[in-house]
């Protein structure tokens, strides 16, 4: 009796871990039954270009390239940005075919939902969360300090007099003009969708205008000998930097001159420094229900974001680098310094017009997507349903003041600087997995194509069936998990075991042969199997590769940061998944779904066997 006793509670312990699994990995419909949209489809695909284009091209186009430029790359930062814009577009991609299929709010959550289960996509959101936040409060923070900047910083100096916060993780002082600009923007954004982005499209328009005239400025005054300073040049500049900065120890280096001062692998670098310069162009996947024609415009808007986006960059470091030495530039200050040294120094009131404005609709670029994740989440009933409200002008307004007092109240507090990078792991692991989600949903079996789950045979990796069915499914699914394995393995191996790889040991080429050809394998199965007949208006090109690059790209990109972040990043989580085990699992709109499903199956024979 108590050994059929200790069977029948291992069955129900196995019966009810079983069930928690299903329920971590149930997926939403693309037609969710009585979900209707209550947004208004009033954007076009300029306004979404508009605010592709407002939140990537921020303040880094006038920051990053004299910073990159002066100790990473030299005049080769052009082709660190086109590389960057390269491994930006292979994410676009993915997010322009999702955004093609699945025309509804959310992003990446939504898109995670669809394809690989709740727990993912709970995950994906609260990652976007905490960089959307996070950007927001450092953007907001940026604005004051470029705004303080031209009134001779009296705004720091009469905050940090008066109200100090000497603590740790603390900010200096208060700054209350950042937290006023992000309440008076989510003022905008809780208002209507079409004024907040027509303040959008007007902010962005200056600042292109701005980049156009540094651009044109730049090729005008610029100097073609600026791209090929000799060594001796070089060497000089060097020995008088270091005399300068004797006394300080500052290590000084800038290369040997040339195109390429720092050398090739220095332009690789600096290209995972540009890579960040590019997100943002996500916040127009979160548009899907408010665009008029989504299943175009998304990834019209997408693709155009980013081209502009390049040319801005690619422009302005061009210039940059064409109108004064790269070892003279300023790191801080860039564009001002170079006017100054061609003899336009009233350009540089243009300029810091310009990057008002670029951190203006960066801003806002980076608080639009927020609320829309949020109202997403809230509707699933993921997130605490009261977030999920709707304006009678169809704005989700309770999710948009939420999300702007919290960065609000993050940018009065707390020390921003050691928090954005963690803001970029959300955005980066978002990537990977939508990455990743383009691979199962286009390997997908077809719906209604009726066939079993054959077992799984060596023969049938290499020689698939000619239509997709469970069984090609389940391999690719499985062969993307092997890849994720093999991704992050070769990128830790990257990252820690370069200085092997350089002197050419035998073990570290070797391991990383084996790891890079087991990968080409498994790509090789993926492209062997099936694709789904299902088709979109935008569809991702030479699959499996691209999607794998993308994933590669970013894994690599997270392994880069430091422990202490990752520390930080996995509290985030912890306090994420404490919200989704307590509330979000049991309020789960799509759990309540299937249950009223099993009902009805339920009820139905029944009532069938009366009427008999």
């Amino acid at each position: 009796m108590a050994h059929s006793g200790r069977c029948a509670d291992f069955r129900i312990t196995c019966a009810k871990v079983l069930r928690l699994i299903q329920s971590l990995t149930r997926k939403k419909p693309l037609v969710p039954e009585g979900e209707e949209s209550k947004f208004c489809r009033c954007l076009t695909t300029l306004d979404l270009v508009g605010l592709g284009v407002g939140s990537t091209l921020g303040a880094s186009v006038y920051v990053l390239s004299g910073e990159v430029a002066r100790e990473v790359a030299g005049p080769s930062i052009i082709i660190s940005f086109l590389v960057a814009a390269v491994a930006s577009v292979f994410a676009g991609l993915c997010y322009a075919e999702f955004g093609a299929r699945v025309p509804k709010t959310g992003s990446a959550y939504l898109y995670s939902y669809v394809t690989v289960g709740e727990v993912w996509a709970f995950v994906s959101g609260w990652n976007l969360l905490l960089s959307y936040v996070i950007r927001t409060s450092s953007v907001a923070k940026a604005w004051t300090g470029a705004f303080d900047d031209l009134i001779h910083n009296v705004i720091a100096e009469t905050l940090r007099e008066h109200t100090p916060m000497d603590s740790p993780g603390l900010a200096p002082y208060p700054d209350f003009l950042a937290a006023g600009l992000i309440m008076l923007l989510t003022g905008i954004l809780a208002y209507g969708v079409k004024e907040s982005v027509i303040v959008n499209t007007g902010f962005t328009a200056v600042n292109v205008t701005v980049l156009a005239f540094i651009i044109i400025s730049g090729f005008i005054k610029g100097d073609i000998n600026n791209w090929r300073i000799s060594e001796e040049t070089i060497l000089n500049a060097t020995r008088d930097m270091k005399n300068l900065t004797l006394s300080q120890n500052e290590a000084v280096d800038f290369g040997v001159g040339g195109f390429f001062p720092f050398g090739l692998e220095s332009t690789f670098t600096g290209a995972a420094t540009c890579f960040y310069a590019f997100v943002g162009f996500d916040s127009i996947a979160t548009t899907g229900e408010e665009v008029q024609n989504p299943q175009k415009a998304i990834p019209l808007g997408i693709m155009a974001s980013l081209l502009i986006c390049f040319l801005a960059y690619f422009g302005v470091s061009a210039a940059l680098t064409l109108m004064m030495p790269y070892y003279l530039l300023d790191s801080h200050s860039p564009l001002p310094v170079a006017f100054e040294y061609v003899g336009w120094e009233p350009a540089k009131y243009v300029v810091a017009v310009g990057s008002l404005c670029a951190l203006s609709t960066s801003l806002l670029g980076m608080m639009f997507p927020m609320p829309r994740v949020l109202f997403a989440m809230a509707r699933d009933g993921l997130f605490f349903k009261p977030l999920c409200y709707m304006s009678p002008r169809q704005s989700p307004v309770f999710a948009t003041l939420s999300s702007g007092a919290v960065a609000a109240f993050m940018v009065l507090i707390f020390d921003l600087k050691g928090l954005v990078d963690m803001s970029s792991i959300g955005t980066i692991f978002a990537y990977c997995l939508v990455a990743m989600c383009v691979l199962i949903l286009r390997y997908k079996e077809d719906s209604g194509f009726i066939h079993g789950l054959e077992p799984f045979s060596v023969m049938g990796l290499l020689r698939p069936p000619s239509r997709p069915t469970q069984r090609t499914s389940k391999n690719v699914n499985t062969v993307t998990i092997i890849i994720l394995f093999l991704v992050i393995v070769l990128s830790v191996l990257l990252s820690e075991a370069l200085h092997s790889l350089r002197r050419r040991e035998l073990w570290s080429v070797l391991l990383i042969c084996v790891l890079v050809l087991t990968l080409v394998f498994a790509v090789v199965i993926i492209w062997r199997q099936p694709q789904s007949t299902t088709k979109a208006a935008f569809m991702v090109p030479c699959l499996p590769v691209i999607p794998v690059l993308s994933v590669f790209i970013n894994t690599y990109l997270m392994v880069q940061l430091g422990g202490e972040i990752w520390i930080s990043y996995a509290v985030w989580m912890a306090v994420g998944l404490i919200i989704y085990f307590c509330y979000g699992i049991r309020h789960s709109v799509q759990k309540q779904r299937l249950q009223e499903a099993r009902t009805h199956l339920n009820i139905v024979p029944m009532n069938f066997d009366v009427a008999a």
